[in-house]
C-alpha cells in the first residue's frame, strides 16, 4: 500500500472551494498562519514538558491537532492527537518519542504545504 500524501488533497480542495477565483490567496493565507503558528505550538510543547505543565501541554497538542486537520496534514494531526491523549490519560512521562515524531511530521507537512502554495 502506498504511503498517503503528507497533505490530504481533499482538504486543500475544500479550502480552495471556500474562496474560489482568488488564485489560491486564501489557501496561502491559511497555510502561512499554520506555518507560523505551529512551530510556536511545538515550542510550547517543549516548554510545558520542561515545566511539567500538563494542562498547557495538552492545549498546545490540541491546537496542533486542530490546525493540522484543517489543512489536511493527517500524519501530524495523528501524532498531535496521540500527544493530547497521552498527556490527558497518563501525564507527560512517556511523550519523548512522540515529541520527535511531531517535529518530523511538521517538517514533512511544512515542505509539502510550501510546495502546494508555490504552485
Amino acid at each position: 500500500m502506498a504511503e498517503p500524501s503528507v497533505i490530504d488533497p481533499h482538504a486543500i480542495e475544500n479550502l480552495q472551494a471556500l474562496n474560489p477565483g482568488d488564485n489560491g490567496e486564501f489557501l496561502r493565507e491559511i497555510a502561512g498562519i499554520f506555518l507560523e503558528d505551529t512551530p510556536q505550538r511545538i515550542s510550547e510543547l517543549d516548554q510545558s514538558l520542561a515545566d511539567g505543565d500538563n494542562a498547557r501541554f495538552t492545549r498546545a497538542a490540541q491546537s496542533i491537532k486542530g490546525s493540522a486537520a484543517n489543512l489536511g496534514a493527517m500524519a501530524l494531526r495523528a501524532v498531535a492527537e496521540k500527544l493530547e491523549h497521552q498527556s490527558r490519560s497518563a501525564g507527560l512521562a512517556d511523550v519523548g518519542t512522540l515529541m520527535g515524531e511531531i517535529k518530523t511530521e511538521f517538517s514533512r507537512a511544512q515542505a509539502a504545504l510550501e510546495a502546494i502554495v508555490a504552485r
